[in-house]
């Protein structure tokens, strides 16, 4: 049975009258007989009892009319229902994205792309940079938002900007009074950071341990949100990706810039290295490519 025949049996069955389908049809009436003969010999057997005078149903018709309307009510919500989700009326995505970007610039840009397109429903995974990176990879996810991984075959992985670390100090400290740090000077302190296996710590590690700096860690947690606030509190400094600059501040840390050595690394979308998205995944990335802004210090951050 095709969609057509179904519609041309149920018109006649509903009317019984080929005249009158053919007017809802826009149909011939050859054309119209010529589609339910098919019909007819597709199933093997008659479903209409057609004279001169009147349409009459056989019993076997009579069995198909009401699992025609049925199929065909199901076929036309399914045809609604993948129009709108390709004209982005509807439709679903998840996202996952590291901590840092999650709790700062992605609430913003998901406002924008609400405004967008009112009808897609966004799941948010706030998870570590290691877990995004395995969530795009396993297809839990269509979207990721993290550190751009350094084997990446599998994934596709289109740069937002570059971040680069940060110094993040008391705010009532002698470090707050520098327009910038060195990390030999920040280190002079009791260094803070976020334990392994975090992205942030192993990078901080290596890049340190090229420039021939031993990183001697005081305090350790697994949130950015408790590192700031030891920092605030003076147990210690710390360095975080200049996405956490606002949040940072909000805690009561003040963040400078750091160098000696630099140390950035590329934050970017991360989708399937298939590239095959569903329109409410390209969607959300075009308002995260289009709307990201890297991440700046504002000019009162650095005083001296």
């Amino acid at each position: 049975m095709t969609v057509k025949q179904l519609r041309a049996f149920l018109a006649v069955a509903q009317t019984l009258s080929f005249t009158q389908a053919c007017e809802r049809l826009h149909l011939s009436q050859p054309a119209l007989s010529l589609t339910i003969k098919g019909l007819e010999e597709a199933l093997g057997g008659r479903l209409l009892n057609r004279s001169t005078r009147s349409v009459r149903l056989t019993p076997e018709g009579e069995s198909l009319l009401p699992l025609a309307k049925r199929l065909l009510a199901d076929w036309d919500n399914t045809e609604e229902m993948l129009r709108q989700r390709f004209t982005l009326q509807l439709g679903s995505v998840a996202v996952a994205a590291m901590p840092s970007f999650a709790g700062n610039q992605l609430p913003s840009l998901l406002a924008s792309f609400r405004r967008r397109h009112p009808g897609i429903n966004v799941t948010v995974h706030d998870v570590i940079n290691e877990e995004v990176i395995d969530m795009v990879r396993q297809g839990r996810v269509e979207l990721g938002i993290a550190f751009e991984p350094e084997a990446s075959e599998t994934l596709q992985v289109d740069p937002l900007f570059m971040d680069r670390f940060v110094a993040v100090v008391p705010a009532d400290s002698e470090l707050a009074d520098y327009r910038d740090l060195d990390w030999p000077r920040l280190l002079t302190q009791d260094f803070i950071t976020l334990q392994r296996p975090s992205t942030v710590r192993r990078m901080l590690e290596r890049r340190l341990g090229d420039a021939g700096i031993s990183l001697a860690v005081a305090f350790e947690s697994h949130q950015l949100t408790t590192v700031g606030r030891m920092v605030a509190d003076g147990l210690g400094v710390s360095a975080v990706p200049s996405l956490c600059i606002e949040q940072m501040h909000e805690l009561g840390a003040r963040c400078l810039p750091l160098h000696s050595p630099i140390i950035e690394r590329t934050v970017g979308v991360l989708s399937p290295g298939t590239g095959e998205l569903s329109m409410a995944a390209q969607a959300l990335r075009d308002v995260l490519r289009d709307g990201v802004a890297p991440p700046a210090l504002a000019p009162s951050d650095a005083r001296l």
